[in-house]
């Protein structure tokens, strides 16, 4: 099968070839926590997956940074090489790697310093405070590995190496599957196993491509000597803040939730929310995925000028995206039972409201994919302040509003139904952005 060049006119095939390794990378990648709630829940119980559940958010939102790094540095890398310049991509990828890394040990210690009073904050007590930090202690060890991985996820793609990625990936995902039944399910290491086990995937996801890069290879990028570069730096982090601001705030509004279901559901909503965020993170993935893999192409042509282009790109990936919503709407409805006995089958109670929950949440699928694209959009044309404020409106004012307010009216439907409000609002959002700056630059 022929190479696929930045430079080439994308037809829906080869588009969708093109964003495949990286929906994949992220589908796996959503899958550690997803594989990790399935033991813990069967094998070590409740109150041990509402642990994972309550403090997962906190972690999620440290390891987001990679996520900025990663897009924010594609959009700018590429569009360097769009404008010649493989040069100054080159001297600008190795700065990230480097600068990433020395971040990422400033961030464990941080996390392993306010993460006890964090999650007492939050509202975690007894049992389950323990639980949360005999977990996330763990974890914080293995952030930098953490956020290379997602870095890295973004950056293959700007390589020209998208399957080589899909690979490491691949090889992650099932290395965490394999320990968490080693750990959990035969060695009995209950909520540490889990941990031990994603740490040990992060590090196979992050370490491997940074050993790849740092050699000779044959991908468009190579990590080499490189000063730090300032003005690049704050681009890169200003291109990148929109999805910076989509994973912490999303974070700070799972923690929202959780508190919201303690007051509404005890615990028993906690577990069931934990289920239908592992969906949520899966088809969310295929979504950010597509992003990830299509931005590369969307900042070479904007940086190469090629309009035509940027329209056709423009208008195949929101069908796409469309074709998509409805799939995962009807998927995850007819899902919604076997899945909610997957996780939580051994309690009827909670499985029933598992159910319940989820077949109404499954609505958000509808609208949730156009606003995480718009932002990536921009994102790709380097417009990181547009990017971050449909990230914004999106994850922090339309989300926080509508699970503060909706269920002072209907209780706990009404923190089941802020979702599908809080996207449906985020889709407005993102079409007021489209029309607005389309003349700025010309992608209708």
């Amino acid at each position: 099968m022929p190479r696929i060049s930045m430079g080439s006119h994308f037809t829906y095939a080869s588009l969708l070839r093109l964003t495949f390794p990286s929906v994949i990378m992220l589908v796996f990648s959503s899958i550690y926590g997803v594989v990790d709630g399935f033991f813990v829940s069967n094998f070590v119980g409740k109150s041990a997956f509402s642990a994972v559940n309550f403090i997962m958010p906190f972690l999620m939102a440290l390891g987001s940074f990679g996520f900025m790094f990663g897009t924010g540095g594609g959009a700018y890398i590429a569009k360097k090489m769009g404008e010649g310049d493989d040069k100054k991509a080159n001297e600008v990828f190795s700065m990230l790697i480097c600068f990433s890394i020395v971040f990422s040990f400033i961030l464990t210690v941080s996390g392993l310093v306010f993460l006890r009073p964090l999650a007492i904050l939050l509202g975690a007590e007894g049992i389950l405070l323990e639980d949360c930090i005999r977990y996330a202690r763990i974890l914080l060890i293995g952030i930098p590995a953490f956020i290379l991985q997602y870095e890295f996820q973004c950056l293959f793609a700007t390589a020209g190496k998208p399957k080589l990625g899909l690979y490491t990936t691949l090889a992650a995902g099932i290395a965490n599957m394999i320990l968490d039944a080693l750990f959990i399910a035969v060695l009995n290491l209950k909520i540490e196993g889990a941990a031990i086990a994603t740490v040990i995937s992060q590090c196979i996801g992050g370490f491997i491509p940074l050993i790849y890069f740092g050699k000779n290879n044959s991908s468009l990028l190579k990590i080499k000597r490189a000063r730090f570069d300032k003005d690049a730096m704050i681009k890169i982090c200003t291109n990148g803040s929109s999805e910076l601001m989509s994973n912490i705030s999303t974070s700070l509004v799972n923690m929202l939730y959780n508190i919201q279901l303690l007051k509404y559901a005890s615990e028993n909503g906690v577990a069931a929310y934990g289920v239908l965020m592992y969906v949520n993170l899966v088809f969310l993935a295929i979504f950010i995925g597509y992003s990830v893999g299509s931005a590369p192409v969307i900042s070479y042509n904007y940086g190469a000028e090629r309009k035509a282009e940027l329209k056709s790109l423009l208008k195949k990936s929101l069908m796409i995206i469309s074709v998509c919503a409805m799939m995962m709407v009807l998927s995850s409805y007819i899902l919604s039972n076997p899945l909610s006995k997957l996780f939580v089958g051994y309690d009827d109670a909670l499985c029933r409201m598992t159910v319940h929950s989820f077949k109404i949440f499954s609505l958000s699928f509808l609208f949730s994919g156009f606003s995480i694209f718009a932002s990536s959009f921009f994102t790709a044309l380097n417009d990181g302040k547009t990017s971050a404020m449909i990230s914004f409106l999106r994850t922090l004012v339309c989300q926080v509003a509508a699970v503060l307010l909706l269920p002072l009216i209907f209780k706990i439907e009404g923190v089941w139904f802020s979702i599908i409000v809080a996207e449906a609002s985020a889709v407005l959002i993102s079409i007021f952005f489209l029309i607005s700056k389309n003349k700025k630059y010309g992608y209708w």
